[in-house]
């Protein structure tokens, strides 16, 4: 499959947002010291920041951006819809919670239901984001069961980032937290490098005898083209990277999405301020960009049953 920028930033900018918003919502105000609802306020700020970026940019896939308003409708068969509907229902307690926090209002058990709520409500977009993809069998790659953990382990692990270069402007960082966050990471890299193994090793079970209905004759080949020119199917479905590309891809990936942010949060907790500082930050961009290679692979590894149309002998 092509893998389009928009998504891309969509899934990783929305999917950091939401594991921040867990995250944030999971710890509560009673882990942070006395400064807890500027903290607060600030952390929940960019992550509903990210949440809002990720999702305006999945619009500009849309041949008619302005008609994306029609995908709520379908939430009964639709897992696209469903995702559009949750995110905004997410809105909903987040959005009261920073209000809240805005003005310094609210009991704290207040406080903590509606962070709660938020919690849940980011868990169950992340799932319905990787949903869209787990759903479709005509993608062997995407129709695994190890997409919609991956899409919430990654999202918990960047979040886990972001709240640690948070943390450190506002002060130190707890060694609980750092211990926490290379968890995650190291979470995330073994449900990825499964997700890798499983679609490495798993039979291309689609072909071109089956696509056709003519296995019972025998062998199907293909004897000429099905169009003169390349057109639109070819260009987004028909995309591939080569293996030795993969590889190489999927080593970056894991050393800026995984290694280094590891090495750098472990580093803030024993750091001065300013140093922790320069850690935190090192480790967002880091992990940014391990996420950004990750996601194009997870589109560019892609391949649909469509291709075997155009000269593949298996998907």
């Amino acid at each position: 499959m092509h893998p389009a920028y928009s998504v891309i930033i969509f899934t990783t900018a929305s999917g950091a947002g939401y594991g921040l918003l867990f995250l944030l919502g999971i710890l509560g105000l009673s882990e942070f010291a006395a400064e807890v609802r500027w903290f607060y306020l600030v952390a929940l700020t960019i992550a509903l920041g990210l949440v809002t970026v990720g999702l305006l940019s999945s619009t500009f896939h849309l041949g008619h951006p302005e008609r994306a308003w029609r995908a709520f409708s379908q939430w009964r068969s639709s897992w696209l819809s469903r995702e559009g509907v949750a995110s905004i229902v997410t809105y909903m307690p987040a959005g009261l919670l920073w209000l809240l926090l805005l003005f310094d209002g609210g009991s704290r058990g207040a406080l903590l239901w509606l962070g709660l709520a938020s919690a849940l409500l980011a868990v169950v977009t992340v799932s319905f984001t990787g949903m869209i993809y787990a759903s479709l069998t005509t993608i062997r790659q995407w129709h695994n069961a190890w997409v919609v953990p991956a899409y919430l382990a990654l999202a918990v692990a960047s979040g886990a980032v972001l709240l640690i270069c948070i943390t450190a402007m506002f002060g130190s960082v707890p060694a609980r937290f750092s211990f926490w966050t290379i968890g995650a990471l190291m979470v995330a890299f073994v449900v990825k490098l499964g997700y890798w193994r499983s679609i490495d090793s798993e039979a291309k079970t689609h072909t071109m005898e089956q696509a056709t209905g003519l296995g019972h004759l025998g062998k199907v080949r293909q004897i000429a083209a099905p169009h003169t020119s390349v057109n639109y199917v070819m260009k987004e479905m028909g995309f591939r990277v080569a293996r030795k590309h993969a590889q190489k891809l999927r080593r970056l990936a894991v050393v800026f999405g995984f290694a280094v942010p590891a090495l750098t949060v472990l580093a803030a907790v024993y750091a001065g301020h300013s140093l922790a500082v320069m850690c935190g930050l090192i480790a967002v961009v880091s992990c940014a960009i391990g996420l950004v290679i990750e996601r194009w692979l997870f589109f560019g590894e892609a391949q649909h049953v469509v291709t075997l149309y155009y000269g593949e002998a298996k998907a």
